[in-house]
């Protein structure tokens, strides 16, 4: 607690919530302000902005059928599932160049054409465009038809240009005849000229238009797009996704401002994917049945020695019947040899495909293992069995597992051949593209208004807060009394136009304007409104003056501020009046010879005052005047600018006058200069018995009006204390109450 105010200083490092709200609600004319501007904007750009439309599609993907009849396909082998991994590589396939770079072939997606528009607004009214005929097109507004305005369109049958001009935007102007036109570059020279129908040339340009819908003097934007970057664009336009774990549907979706265009390019994007499938499926079966032939002819042979062995046994062995057991393990022993048989075919074929570490090609080779296990297990029943009955058990077996596999290596060699002719992938598009024309998915308009008002309010708050930081400046007396100094009178802000005229006679760094139609008018507050409420302060500090100068050494009182436009002049003139009502005699004198303001406040000229009586140009008596309206009051304006203020304030001429002007009078104010801009004001001081100090609301800092006291001090003055000027009413603080609940009624 400071001893000498009994006043406990603020925690710098508080946060006080109430003053907080309360600065909230003092700036809330700005804060609904700002917001209300961002919620214009995020309105309009909502309102204004490209509507952007999404296709969907869906396709499936099915499992596909073995390669050699009676084998597991080659996704079972490696053990466990790989639905997950197809369907990213169908995705990835559907997003490949090739798939990509079909569809922007065939919907001509790397030649983008559009009407020229009118800034800002064009789109809007374009879309806004309700064309009565299918052909009509919307009248140029103020004969402005350059641009568009709704219902253009311009088929392009072909565009071929350079590799310079390639991403270039051209410019096809229609002619005044609607079949004719002309192609400009980025730097409006012609590059040819043309007609509806027929391939015009020129400049390495060639341009086919098959229609023109436009009045005549529209402007068209034409872009050759680079074919790579068109596609790569759309690579990542296009979203692909698996509707479901391992269900083989996959969603399709692009986004583009142009509807048509969105659900035509989708389609493609579809079809293509598609049509690469089915070529792909068929290349493998070509593929397979190559191989499948090439195994035909060594597969017969194998039966026809096979046959020619039993013959040449049964021959030479006469008829000998095979035994129940024999028969037993001759069907065992002829499926395990027949599959391990069609398993050796498999890998033969995987060997073009595959390599030995392939988890596929492991496995297979892992169950062709498993099968020569069996098969020894058989061979080693067989060899207990009797000679003759091994024997021919030997052949029956060899003759019927060719048999078998011959006769299945043509029931494939028929299938694939179907299938290599065939036109069916074991891909199909389920759902086709469309696009909901009145859902577009952007803008999504209440978000964006939401978002932005949302910002707004918050930008707004932040900019309070940033002011408050930034321009820390006193809002309330008891931070003043905290620094050692007691606040003799807050006067509260007034809203007499007299006063709103004097703050216009300044501009924000205090300077004054020179403004002839003012000077003829005098703007005393205590004059014209005697019962605002800035006067009843003043009056209260009248009071309290007559105490505090009842020990001084004399009658003057000095008033000075610490930087320019915080109130000192409307002070001292309206408290020399107030004092001047109360019958005493009151002289105010304008010692600020550089900015002094004084005579605007009267409504009198500058010349002959005190700067020409200290210079000896002019005696005292002659400078001074007696105020319209305030019997009592007289006044010294600061009169012309001298080139040394200092040095005249310095001059024992100017205490001399300040000794004999106390004598004549019960109060003299003096209006000194900013004790921080120049040392006129501790000059003057010198010769005061007091001493006051003008502080402005939410200007001064606590950190400024200490250097002020600081230099006052350095050069001898004791300033009494501080008069609180310019006080606004706010939500919370020392003075959210008081005058601003006690106004005089209006008679």
């Amino acid at each position: 607690m400071s001893k000498e105010t009994g006043v406990s200083p603020k925690d710098e490092d508080e946060i006080d919530l109430r003053e907080l709200v309360g600065l909230l609600i003092d700036r809330k004319w700005w804060i609904i302000g700002i917001t209300a501007a961002f919620f214009v904007v995020s309105a309009a750009y909502a309102l204004l902005a490209t509507p952007i439309y999404q296709a969907r599609s869906m396709v499936q993907v099915e499992s596909k059928a073995p390669s050699i009849p009676g084998l597991p396909d080659l996704s079972s082998l490696g053990g466990g599932s790989v639905t997950s991994t197809v369907a990213a590589t169908e995705v990835a396939l559907i997003t490949s160049r090739s798939v990509i770079g079909d569809a922007v072939e065939r919907t001509q997606a790397d030649l983008a054409v559009e009407p020229a528009r009118f800034p800002v607004i064009g789109d809007f009214l374009a879309r806004r465009y309700r064309p009565e005929t299918a052909d009509a097109v919307a009248p140029p507004w103020l004969g402005l038809s350059r641009y568009g305005w709704g219902g253009e369109r311009l088929e392009v049958v072909g565009l071929q240009v350079p590799a310079s001009l390639e991403n270039q935007q051209l410019t096809l102007r229609v002619g005044d005849d609607a079949s004719r036109f002309t192609l400009l570059d980025d730097n409006g020279a012609v590059l040819l000229q043309g007609s509806v129908g027929t391939e015009a040339e020129g400049a390495g340009v060639k341009l086919q238009i098959a229609s023109i819908h436009a009045n005549p003097g529209t402007r068209f934007h034409l872009t050759k797009l680079r074919r790579l970057d068109i596609v790569s664009r759309y690579q990542d336009g296009i979203l692909a996704s698996e509707q479901g774990r391992e269900s083989g549907i996959l969603q399709l979706a692009f986004e583009h401002s142009n509807p048509q265009f969105a659900e035509e390019f989708l389609q493609e994007v579809a079809t293509a994917y598609v049509r690469q499938n089915v070529e792909r499926n068929s290349a493998e079966a070509a593929a397979q049945l190559t191989f499948v032939r090439e195994q035909l002819p060594t597969v017969r042979q194998q039966v026809e020695a096979a046959q020619n062995a039993m013959n040449a046994y049964q021959t030479r062995a006469n008829s000998v019947d095979i035994t129940m057991q024999t028969k037993g393990l001759l069907d065992q022993e002829v499926a395990v040899e027949t599959s391990i048989q069609q398993l050796r075919l498999r890998q033969a074929e995987m060997d073009r495909s595959f390599t030995r570490e392939h988890p596929a090609y492991r496995a297979l080779l892992k169950q062709i293992g498993e099968l020569e296990g069996r098969k020894a297990e058989f061979r080693r029943q067989v060899g207990q069995l009797p000679d003759t009955q091994q024997e021919l058990l030997t052949l029956t077996r060899d003759l019927q597992v060719s048999n078998e596999l011959y006769t299945g290596l043509l029931n494939q060699a028929q299938q694939l051949d179907v299938a290599r002719a065939g036109t069916v992938g074991n891909v199909r598009i389920v759902d086709p593209a469309v696009v909901d024309t009145q859902r577009p998915v952007k803008p999504r308009k209440p978000l964006i208004v939401l978002i932005g008002t949302f910002l707004g309010g918050f930008l707004a708050v932040g900019l309070v807060f940033l002011q408050r930081a930034l321009h820390a400046g006193i809002e309330d007396p008891a931070q003043i009394e905290e620094l050692g100094l007691p606040v003799y009178a807050s006067i509260p802000l007034s809203e007499s136009r007299d006063l709103l005229i004097m703050d216009r006679l300044r501009n924000r760094k205090g300077r004054v304007r020179r403004d002839p139609g003012f000077d003829k008018r005098q703007h005393l507050l205590a004059v014209n409104a005697p019962a605002d409420l800035a006067i009843e302060a003043i009056r209260s500090l009248r009071t309290s003056l007559h105490f505090a100068m009842l020990e001084a050494k004399n009658n003057i009182l000095a008033i000075s501020g610490p930087r320019p436009a915080v109130g000192k002049t409307f002070v001292s003139a309206n408290l020399a009046a107030v004092i001047a009502q109360a019958g005493q005699r009151v002289l105010v004198i304008d010692a600020d010879m550089r900015k002094g303001t004084l005579h605007k406040v009267l409504g009198v000229t500058q010349t002959g005052g005190l700067s020409d009586v200290l210079g000896g140009k002019l005696e005292a008596a002659d400078a001074i005047h007696t105020t319209d309206g305030v019997e009592n009051m007289h006044y010294m304006v600061r009169g012309d600018i001298p080139p040394n203020p200092s040095e005249l304030l310095m001059h024992p001429r100017f205490g001399q006058l300040l000794e004999a002007l106390s004598k004549q009078y019960d109060l003299v104010i003096v209006d000194t200069p900013p004790i921080l801009a120049v040392t006129d004001a501790a000059l003057i001081a010198r010769h005061a018995g007091s001493s006051l100090l003008v502080t402005r609301f939410g200007v001064n800092q606590p950190k400024e009006i200490l250097l002020t006291k600081k230099r006052f001090e350095q050069n001898g003055v004791q300033v009494k204390g501080v008069i609180f000027n310019a006080v606004e009413k706010r939500a919370t603080g020392y003075y959210s109450y008081g005058y601003y609940e006690y106004k005089a009624d209006k008679a």
